[in-house]
């Protein structure tokens, strides 16, 4: 395994996370067994940091990784989020990031979790209702209670960034990341570098797309991208079209278009850190193989003439989730 540090924090884990959400929501029927199966088998791979939040599953999430972490805790880095509230049959609720509802959704994840200490704690979206400063200094707190270790935020702009920062160091931002979604690219990315704050990609994969064995737009009704406009109509064909110039570079590669898709995102800094979520084993080991491919800068040129920033086509959520959601 490779590691790599987030920004300028002493926080160093692999250079490649895993991500939990999709073992209990968004991509079809959970499966506990294979789940535990994976997140046993990444843990003996090598991967360190495992990701998940509150609202996965309802808390389910948590729940799930808690039964890895009563026997492997001292071997993960935990990060989860908050700030996203659900009701009990899933209906979102709004984003909250008031300074007493920061306390209360830490410690109902530690219980979750079952553990005594959150690594990294998230703020999962910004509540424009309530200043930043006030929701990380509430954040802060948790880190002199011994209840967090490092702080972070998902889905924030530049401005927020610096204020949040100015506030207390962040050691990461995660955002969605990918060949087909390069918007942190620009003032994001280079506000985290001047702050060196780490960036850590959710989805690389462009959930599920680039890896070349999405042919068809007929998902499970469980399944969050049958609502997502970049998998609707002509939109999906568009973007189909260029998954296929990412599967002839692999091909010369000799690797699958997940494991180049994932080499690109590696190959972006050594402060950026793919979370790359799958619940089965075998694609776990795929995954993992991104590790071992070596781009030049000429394979990087052809990739980026191939999928330049903007080219997929559709927005990454639905309007309602975008307006809800502040992305």
């Amino acid at each position: 395994m490779q590691y790599r540090r987030l920004g300028k924090s002493s926080l160093v884990v692999s250079a490649l996370g895993l991500g939990c959400m999709g073992m209990s929501q968004s991509y079809g029927t959970p499966d506990d067994a294979e789940s535990l199966a994976t997140l046993n088998h990444a843990i003996d791979r090598g991967i360190t940091m495992l990701d998940t939040a509150d609202m996965y599953g309802g808390g389910t999430n948590e729940e799930l990784l808690s039964q890895i972490l009563g026997k492997r805790r001292n071997e993960v880095i935990l990060a989860t989020k908050f700030g996203n509230m659900r009701q009990p049959d899933g209906r979102f609720l709004g984003v909250n990031g008031k300074p007493e509802y920061v306390q209360q959704a830490c410690e109902a994840s530690l219980k979750r979790l079952k553990i005594s200490t959150i690594d990294l704690f998230y703020l999962h979206r910004v509540d424009i209702s309530v200043p930043i400063e006030e929701t990380v200094g509430a954040m802060a707190r948790l880190i002199d209670q011994g209840k967090v270790r490092y702080l972070g935020l998902s889905e924030a702009g530049a401005k927020t960034i610096r204020r949040a920062h100015a506030t207390y160091p962040m050691a990461a931002l995660q955002s969605e990341y990918s060949l087909w979604t390069r918007d942190p690219e620009g003032e994001i990315l280079s506000t985290c570098r001047e702050l060196g704050i780490g960036l850590v990609p959710y989805s690389p994969l462009g959930r599920g797309i680039l890896t070349g064995q999405v042919k068809s737009a007929d998902f499970s009704p469980k399944d969050f991208r049958r609502i997502s406009p970049r998998f609707q109509g002509d939109n999906f064909q568009k973007n189909l079209s260029l998954v296929t110039r990412v599967e002839e570079i692999a091909a010369e590669k000799r690797c699958t278009p997940a494991q180049l898709a994932l080499a690109w995102v590696l190959a972006q800094g050594e402060d950026v850190v793919p979370i790359p979520g799958t619940k089965r084993r075998t694609y776990l080991d795929q995954n993992l193989g991104a590790l071992d491919v070596k781009l030049t800068l000429n394979d990087l040129k052809r990739i980026d003439d191939a999928l330049p920033r903007g080219a997929a086509v559709g927005a990454r959520y639905p309007e309602e989730y975008m307006n809800r959601l502040g992305v």
